[in-house]
């Protein structure tokens, strides 16, 4: 074996070994080792005015997600605040380049977008673009979601009227609304082209509970944000990967942060759940493992 594949094999083990470390850190240790200060209640701004919100996702092969997500914010355009729509990709995935290419063309009131390519092995760990934005944003908010969430009628405005006046470090939506879990086979995840705005099927979503700022539910105040960064003492969460990663990150971010985040009543918001992933490689043993594990789980979860 070369030298070369001793040391991937190793770098891979160290960073395996460093995000088991992590995900269950919050029941042994301190996080003031990583992250010393986060901004209290009483030290965060109070906007009294119009508020601006980012909301960050992250696309790798995922074009057929991310058109019914960017669909939303042309269809059900925000009047109560300003939306700053940011997507962070990779030019190396031709479909999902197509698809910001036409979306670009679009002028929406009172919503910005923001493409920030990044090279594939950036992409493939999702905090480092989460903690790019974070030290970046010049929002009051920033919604770190997956490109399968909608925005549906209402919900960006109900967002402003609830998020005003609210000087938390954390918060979340108490509620979604959600699609069984979807195969490839499901129309759904195949309607549409790139160049054409697209609407979801309300009908095909049954209402399910969120109980903490989870993955595409952590709604970060800007002034944390700034001064916290996503994981951004985490040497193992900002490090590039030739494969996607699991995205465990958000568990060490509420850590870090202190909290589980304050539950709001944001209406509307819609998940298509879907069985394949299109960051793995399609049609591979991998894959096919993921799939079907993921289809147990579903089921599991379904009987409690």
């Amino acid at each position: 074996m070369s030298q070369t594949a001793k040391k991937g094999i190793l770098s891979a083990i160290s960073a395996s070994l460093g995000v088991l470390y992590f995900r269950y850190a919050s029941r042994y240790f301190s996080p003031h080792r990583y992250l010393s200060y986060v901004p209290s209640g009483e030290e965060l701004s109070d906007v009294k005015g119009r508020l601006t919100l980012e909301v960050v996702v992250h696309c790798w092969q995922y074009a057929h997600l991310l058109k019914y997500h960017l669909s939303s914010f042309v269809l059900h355009a925000p009047t109560q605040l300003d939306v700053i729509a940011t997507v962070y990709y990779s030019q190396d995935d031709a479909n999902t380049q197509n698809l910001l290419d036409y979306f670009s063309k679009i002028e929406v009131p009172n919503v910005t977008w923001n493409w920030q390519a990044m090279s594939t092995d950036k992409i493939m760990r999702r905090a480092i673009g989460r903690n790019q934005a974070s030290l970046d944003t010049k929002a009051d908010w920033i919604w770190f979601t997956d490109c399968d969430l909608v925005f549906h009628k209402g919900s960006l405005d109900a967002f402003a009227s609830l998020a005003k006046g609210q000087k938390e470090v954390l918060l979340f939506p108490v509620n979604e609304w959600i699609t069984p879990l979807l195969d490839d086979s499901v129309p759904m995840l195949s309607r549409g082209s790139a160049g054409e705005v697209i609407d979801i099927d309300t009908s095909l979503f049954h209402q399910s509970e969120v109980k903490k700022a989870v993955g595409p539910h952590q709604i970060t105040h800007g002034d944390v944000a700034r001064a916290c960064g996503y994981c951004n003492n985490i040497k193992v969460y900002q490090t590039p990967e030739f494969h996607w990663k699991k995205t465990y990150e958000d568990t060490t971010y509420r850590w870090l942060l202190r909290t589980h985040g304050k539950g709001i009543e944001v209406p509307e918001v819609y998940r298509i759940r879907h069985q394949s992933k299109g960051r793995y490689q399609q049609g591979s043993w991998l894959s096919q493992v993921r799939a079907w594990i993921r289809l147990m789980q579903t089921k599991l979860k379904s009987q409690q």
